[in-house]
């Protein structure tokens, strides 16, 4: 069910971008990034510059980790996510009721907590790879678009140059199987690669909204002048 809604999500930013109405145009280049895309994304581990790469030490990787681990844009995640769940009963023995929602939010913020924890600091300390997200700003919608969406599958190495992104997909390979340990309901094969691909569809959206965010909140900043 997860795994259907963040489809339905990154289609819609996709048919967003392709139409214009998130600048799909602008000349304008990364500027300083927010701490949070739209007051709720954490932005932590963006950079607004695609020249002169500078790599990252092992301590600054776990900083970018922990920093969109416990932001409280994370929380309000989880907690959504819980929600969500617990509508569709997902987790039978959670129960209903907010005993039983407690128990989904904490799941929920469980998951986000360690997926960013080993796509963001983990494995890519272990695989030497960059876990930020480099946004390009500048061009049409789909190039944007498209620079967003590859970042999920290729990432930077340390050593400079590219490669397929481990540390995405086996981070959040990682941090499935961890999950459970607590999610005793879920434990088959169909459920693992459905929150697998939940967890991957969330960052791809998370890239998008990284990408245009800033381009949002200029247009609403606007639209709050004129009125």
């Amino acid at each position: 069910m997860h795994f259907h809604r963040c489809t339905t999500l990154l289609l819609t930013l996709s048919a967003l971008a392709a139409a214009g109405t998130i600048n799909a145009q602008t000349t304008q280049q990364p500027d300083q990034q927010e701490k949070r895309i739209l007051g709720i994304i954490p932005n932590s581990r963006s950079s607004g510059g695609l020249t002169e790469y500078k790599p990252l030490t092992v301590k600054d990787k776990f900083k970018i980790a922990r920093d969109d681990s416990f932001d409280r844009g994370t929380v309000v995640l989880g907690m959504v996510f819980g929600a969500q769940a617990q509508l569709t009963n997902a987790n039978p023995s959670f129960g209903q009721g907010m005993k039983g929602y407690s128990q989904y939010a904490a799941t929920g913020y469980g998951d986000y907590l360690i997926g960013n924890m080993m796509t963001e600091g983990v494995f890519p300390s272990l695989l030497h790879q960059d876990p930020r997200f480099f946004r390009r700003g500048t061009g049409s919608g789909w190039v944007r678009l498209g620079h967003s969406v590859k970042q999920i599958f290729w990432t930077r190495r340390d050593a400079g140059g590219y490669e397929f992104n481990y540390s995405e997909f086996g981070g959040n390979a990682a941090a499935v199987a961890i999950s459970n340990a607590y999610c005793a309901d879920n434990r088959t094969a169909s459920d693992a690669i459905s929150k697998w691909g939940t967890q991957i569809a969330v960052d791809l959206a998370g890239n998008i909204l990284k990408e245009f965010g800033p381009d949002i909140t200029r247009k609403l900043s606007r639209r709050r002048n004129r009125n």
